[in-house]
């Protein structure tokens, strides 16, 4: 073992464009409306993505707490730090590395937001 490799946390592989794209389809597929697949992706989301977890946002350690929506309904974080917290759009969220458990649908909650 090379000296210090033991500290370190295995890196996490992103998800392949099909991969993402299956996703998409997962949280979606039921869905009517813009609206209704904004929620597919909440639920997909509350169900996998493991939270809490620690992320850097504008340098600052935050712990992202749990699932939100923004005013304008798209789906946020509501993280906190001590006693304040900020809603953040889970757009603009940046993801530590290694990324929780789950968070390939969030990278594909954003590729279905940029339109693929």
């Amino acid at each position: 073992m090379r000296r210090g490799a033991h500290n370190r946390r295995p890196r996490a592989a992103k998800a392949s464009d099909a991969e993402l794209d299956a996703l998409i389809e997962e949280a979606t597929v039921d869905a009517y409306d813009e609206s209704e697949q904004m929620m597919g992706f909440h639920t997909m989301l509350a169900e996998n993505l493991a939270m809490p977890f620690k992320t850097d946002v504008l340098g600052v350690e935050v712990t992202a707490e749990k699932l939100d929506w923004t005013d304008d309904e798209q789906i946020a974080v509501i993280c906190t730090r001590g006693r304040s917290s900020q809603r953040i759009a889970i757009l603009d969220l940046p993801l530590p590395r290694p990324p929780p458990k789950g968070a390939e649908w969030v990278d594909a909650y954003r590729r279905w937001r940029r339109g693929r």
